[in-house]
């Protein structure tokens, strides 16, 4: 196990794919990883897949026709295994060659791109998968070492300006707008790194989860393309 989780309340650790996804979170656990070592060369899956924009979705058969070596080809075997696994269990996963993601710069008191701490939302049942193989990964963070950007005070007084309605509908305006998924890290904050190779699993707000959503966040991109299984 890797000791960065092991006193992390916030996070469980697995050893399987079954454990993944038939654990149920609880408590301030929120987040479950499939802790793996992976051997493979993801760089070179990479260096063959061709980025056509920004995001690029590769698909299996995209994958089956690259020329690999060796361990390329070990590369490849984990993803579609990683693949199939998610679409058998019901998920839809996606494999992402990723330069970066597009900004979100209209306002400068409030950000709702990626790059900000945030928490997803869906109408159902539902949780998010993800596995960076390669370049920079995810992070992390504990619900009580951020703060919901909309109780700022300052932050909620300029939305209020914006908002430029009838009291009764500001808290709808902030939900359609997706203001209330986005969170400020406090100053002693310690976010976890999501590392390279593992599967996780991170609560989503939805009607019937019976934990607080996990707080994430994108990384800033080091220069390099990320390669990125996510649904």
């Amino acid at each position: 196990m890797d000791n960065r989780f092991s006193d992390n309340d916030q996070v469980g650790v697995v050893a399987s794919f079954s454990e993944l996804v038939n654990i149920n979170f609880q408590g301030n656990t929120n987040a479950l990883c499939w802790h793996r070592s992976l051997d493979g060369d993801f760089k070179e899956i990479i260096s063959k897949l061709q980025l056509k924009e920004n995001i690029t979705v590769a698909s299996p058969e995209d994958l089956l026709l690259l020329q690999l070596s060796e361990k390329g080809s070990r590369a490849r075997e984990i993803i579609l295994n990683d693949l199939q696994l998610l679409t058998d269990f019901g998920a839809s996963p996606s494999l992402n060659l990723l330069k970066y993601y597009e900004r979100d710069d209209e306002f400068d008191f409030i950000s709702t791109d990626v790059y900000s701490w945030h928490v997803d939302r869906s109408p159902i049942g539902t949780d998010t998968f993800l596995c960076t193989y390669y370049g920079a990964a995810s992070d992390i963070i504990p619900n009580n070492q951020v703060t919901q950007k909309i109780l700022i005070p300052e932050v909620r007084e300029k939305l209020k300006e914006l908002h430029d309605g009838p009291e009764a509908e500001f808290e709808d305006f902030l939900k359609d707008n997706y203001f209330d998924l986005h969170y400020q890290a406090k100053s002693n904050a310690e976010p976890v790194n999501l590392g390279l190779g593992h599967i996780w699993r991170l609560a989503v707000d939805h009607p019937e989860q019976n934990v607080l959503p996990c707080v994430h966040r994108a990384p800033v991109e080091k220069g390099e393309c990320r390669l990125l299984l996510i649904c």
